[in-house]
């Protein structure tokens, strides 16, 4: 009975950590670049009685085994990355990835941490940098004379100043990809880090080797499919609610072992 429910007890965590994920998820629903998250589970070791193939006879084999499992245990949480929408804002200086990259940003520290989240801005000297104020790499100034900015989809970021028709362009924006991005470390503040599963970025420029284009005026919305997060909430919930029936039927069970001990 003790091992009843010790495994129904893995059940109920299993359970409670899909809520949990549910819930981030439907909490950054409206988060910038935010990729949805999906717990991955597996079995924990099984208790052997009988080895499949295992002699039951000079002659014979047992054809299956008897093996008794003791749970679940959660392996990983892993990202969606598929890609989000697009979505219009006017802003000259939103950027939105249409296809695989993540922009580069400089903490205070100075990590580099890698990023979806296309919402920038200028600070005091002009340099493009997060809602955060960390640097977007590379080292891109606007004058603050420039009367427009234009943001290719190759990255190549031009202004025009005044008195001139002409445009001048003032840098090239490069983006990273990762051998493995489900290694990227979350840092919080929509930023990234590299990790030795995620392997060593791989920059260039946006629309070659794969990387994806930019899109200027545009921001790229969580891919959180909110329906989908409510079909996944109720059926953690029902499994939540038969698990617990389990373990009340467990001691029920064991309350009635007690008393029929107590009378023999």
């Amino acid at each position: 009975m003790d091992h009843a429910l010790d495994t129904m007890a893995t059940g109920l965590q299993a359970s409670q950590t899909m809520m949990d994920t549910i819930a981030d998820n439907l909490a950054n629903v409206n988060t910038t670049g935010f990729k949805s998250e999906t717990p991955e589970f597996q079995t924990l070791l099984y208790q052997d009685g009988i080895q499949p193939g295992a002699s039951s006879t000079g002659q014979t084999q047992y054809p299956s085994g008897l093996q008794l499992g003791t749970g679940v245990k959660t392996a990983a949480i892993a990202d969606v990355l598929t890609q989000g929408s697009l979505t219009s804002t006017g802003n000259p200086l939103n950027m939105a990835i249409n296809g695989a990259g993540y922009f580069q940003i400089v903490e205070p520290s100075g990590q580099l941490a890698y990023t979806r989240d296309g919402n920038f801005q200028l600070n005091s000297s002009g340099q493009l940098v997060t809602s955060s104020g960390y640097q977007v790499l590379p080292n891109i100034t606007v004058p603050a004379s420039a009367t427009s900015v234009t943001i290719g989809t190759d990255g190549t970021i031009s202004v025009t100043l005044p008195g001139s028709q002409k445009a001048n362009q003032v840098g090239q924006l490069q983006l990273a990809s990762f051998v493995n991005p489900q290694g990227l470390q979350p840092l919080g503040n929509n930023l990234m880090a590299g990790t030795s599963s995620s392997g060593s970025a791989i920059v260039g420029a946006p629309q070659t080797n794969g990387l994806g284009s930019v899109n200027q005026n545009y921001l790229e919305s969580s891919n959180v499919d909110v329906v989908q997060s409510m079909v996944s909430m109720i059926a953690a919930e029902r499994a939540y609610q038969l698990g617990t029936q389990v373990v009340a039927a467990v001691d029920n069970q064991l309350s009635y072992l007690a008393q029929a001990a107590a009378a023999a």
